[in-house]
């Protein structure tokens, strides 16, 4: 079983408008509402490529239940710890005259200690899981020695444990020894406190992280793909060309695609390909939505993978 966990999930609120005016009524032509979260996309794609798995995180309030019963109505399993608090609401603009789109995120409701510990408490009781991942923003309140916490827990009962977050909790978590981590170039530089700009820089950062224990470490490169340093070697897994009509979810996906993969039996490397191409097939969709199974058939076999040479 793959489980996921969101401590700061998010219901989504998709707005679409001709044309913002400034100082005047915007009229909304079409909304849409998802569950979000970082880990909460996980589990979507996920169920959408047929993995079965299940969601663990915090939901409060009637935004929390209209987040629940959305995955429910997907087929997603859910054990969330109930809060005191609403759930966040985040929401996407989309301007159609221009393409651009406005992100308005909320930083989410504080988590009470009480809280936290039933979270914990609700993990160690569930059957120990084959794969965890722990993606996205800590809530106020939650120190990021939440994640390094949770990352022990789970090896501790067995799980490959695959961490997605950035900041002080990739730093904090990262000491907890997760087997994978997958940063963007963004969040690598972050963690390794350095700018990184060139191809041989991140292979060198990322070779740097793996040396410090963490068994693989994915970063994502944008159109140029995503790189994997780990045990057997370094691999650059790239795209081919699509319509990019969104990135929204991309990196979530890949992480969907990569514990898919290894779900499935396949090798690290051949989890790479997998990685790229759920990632690429959510760009080809719009605004929250995230990839198609069909979409991820068709790609997987053009997925390009390279050895790079580095420094």
């Amino acid at each position: 079983m793959i489980y996921t966990v969101t401590l700061n999930p998010a219901l989504d609120r998709a707005l679409w408008i001709d044309k913002i005016r400034i100082g005047d009524a915007n009229r909304i032509k079409k909304e849409r509402r998802y569950a979000g979260g970082k880990g909460i996309d996980v589990s979507k794609v996920l169920t959408t490529l047929g993995a079965a798995n299940k969601a663990f995180g915090f939901v409060g309030g009637f935004t929390g239940e209209e987040l629940e019963s959305l995955l429910i109505n997907e087929g997603i399993a859910c054990d969330f710890v109930k809060i005191t608090s609403e759930t966040r609401i985040n929401i996407i603009i989309n301007e159609a005259s221009t393409g651009n789109q406005i992100l308005l995120n909320d930083k989410g409701p504080r988590i009470k200690s009480y809280e936290l510990m039933q979270l914990i408490h609700k993990m160690e009781a569930a059957a120990p899981p084959d794969i965890l991942t722990v993606s996205g923003s800590l809530p106020p309140g939650v120190h990021p020695v939440v994640y390094r916490k949770i990352v022990e827990m789970a090896k501790d009962r067995g799980a490959r444990v695959l961490l997605d977050t950035d900041g002080e909790a990739l730093k904090v978590g990262v000491q907890g020894m997760p087997d994978l981590i997958k940063p963007n170039v963004n969040e690598l530089s972050r963690l390794v406190n350095k700018k990184l700009e060139t191809v041989d820089e991140i292979i060198d950062a990322a070779q740097c992280v793996h040396q410090q224990g963490i068994r693989t470490v994915l970063v994502s490169m944008g159109a140029r793909g995503i790189l994997m340093v780990g045990e057997r070697g370094r691999y650059l897994a790239s795209p081919p060309e699509v319509e990019v009509i969104d990135t929204i979810g991309a990196g979530d996906a890949a992480v969907a695609g990569f514990v898919y993969g290894l779900s499935t039996g396949e090798s690290e490397k051949d989890a790479l390909a997998c990685a790229v191409a759920a990632g690429t097939a959510t760009t080809m969709r719009p605004g929250t939505a995230l990839c198609r199974k069909e979409d991820f058939r068709k790609l997987l076999p053009r997925i390009r993978m390279e050895v790079p040479r580095g420094r």
